[in-house]
């Protein structure tokens, strides 16, 4: 017999000629559970009951029409999550094997096959984004009870990470070339660690520019983002303090970051701001100025960077990014041996430790039966 409890509730499955049997007991007591089980058994033994058809799986097109409906909901307030959702989605149904199935004829043979085909046009990167949308909706078609099982889906190998991190006169030259609220954003980026998402939907109600309860510095708030490790509360600068301070002057709207009707600007219209910074047209062609790896998220990056020189420990870093995992945060710190020096001056400092002077051994002729009471052989 097999039980497995979901919830408060004991459910039970076996096969039968064959074909998967499983039910809710509702109960949350097991020995009653098994008992359940057992009867369904013998009715199924004895003819007195049948085996349910399953019905048929979806198709994958009707699966991709409720799945955009699911992320339009969920995210809501994330304009950008339904855009990438919707991108990714596009290019899994332009694969007729996918497209033109039923949810539980995608198996690992078809996923390779759509690797294959992808790889040859686009690089690790697009492919995995592609390869984890589809994970997520055959998820959920398994939570929803579409399918039975959710076929294993690898992501390739060789992405290609993007760590540029700003010099100093980098960051001169940069600021100096950008146009707003390119300049502003970056400059609050650079100060705090924020995501573009998260600059772009901040409001003035979640902004204290002026130190409270005995703080050194005024704060802002991230009440939401990718995780619930986003919600946090940072700490804003003398720099920051200012940007913001003069862009209040000049405010429009609720929003930090708004365009003429009041609404956050789009990361799109940003990134466009920041290409044209980075590589201007010069008689009709791009001259970069600045690594093709620079890119917006590469000012948070440098601001992370910053904070792991500087000596920040991991933990602190998490909490400032926002980071979902302390594995994150442990890429920006690189101890150096002088580094590791100073952790144990700090230890030794940390309190007042007596010398301890080590234990003398006996001289060679003390017995060692006599060695507690000090006795000499004779």
């Amino acid at each position: 017999m097999s039980i497995f409890k979901r919830g408060n509730v004991y459910w039970y499955h076996f096969l039968f000629n064959g074909e998967h049997v499983q039910h809710s007991t509702k109960q949350g007591n097991p020995r009653t559970a098994r008992q359940i089980e057992a009867a369904h058994r013998t009715a199924l033994a004895k003819g007195e009951v049948g085996i349910e058809e399953r019905k048929a799986a979806p198709m994958f097109a009707d699966l991709a029409k409720r799945f955009i409906a699911h992320v339009e909901a969920r995210h809501e307030n994330k304009p950008q999550t339904v855009q990438f959702y919707a991108a990714k989605l596009s290019r899994l149904l332009e694969y007729p094997p996918i497209a033109g199935a039923r949810l539980d004829r995608i198996d690992e043979g078809v996923i390779e096959g759509y690797v294959v085909a992808r790889r040859a046009t686009v690089g690790p990167a697009t492919v995995n984004r592609e390869l984890a949308t589809l994970r997520r909706m055959l998820r959920l078609a398994h939570e929803w009870r579409e399918i039975q099982r959710v076929p294993r889906i690898r992501l390739l190998t060789g992405e290609r990470v993007r760590d540029f991190v700003l010099t100093r006169k980098q960051e001169e030259v940069y600021l100096g070339a950008c146009p707003q609220p390119l300049n502003d954003i970056a400059v609050l980026m650079l100060e705090t660690g924020l995501r573009i998402g998260e600059a772009l939907h901040l409001e003035w109600a979640d902004i204290t520019l002026a130190p409270v309860n005995g703080a050194r510095f005024g704060f802002l708030r991230v009440r939401e983002g990718k995780s619930k490790n986003a919600r946090r509360i940072i700490p804003l600068t003398d720099r920051a303090a200012a940007m913001l301070r003069e862009r209040e002057r000049s405010k429009v709207s609720g929003f930090v970051f708004a365009n003429r009707d009041g609404k956050p600007y789009l990361g799109t219209s940003i990134n466009h701001l920041h290409r044209d910074v980075c590589a201007p047209k010069v008689e009709g062609k791009r001259r970069a100025i600045f690594p093709s790896d620079f890119v917006m998220h590469s000012l948070r990056h440098t601001m992370l960077t910053r904070l792991g020189e500087s000596g920040v420990d991991a933990f602190t870093i998490m909490r400032i990014a926002g980071h979902s995992s302390i594995v994150v945060s442990q890429r920006y710190i690189h101890p150096t041996p002088e580094a590791v020096e100073r952790a144990f001056e700090r230890l030794q400092l940390s309190g007042d430790f007596a010398v301890i002077e080590p234990k003398r051994l006996p001289p060679a002729t003390v017995s060692a039966t006599l060695a507690g009471t000090v006795a000499v052989s004779q």
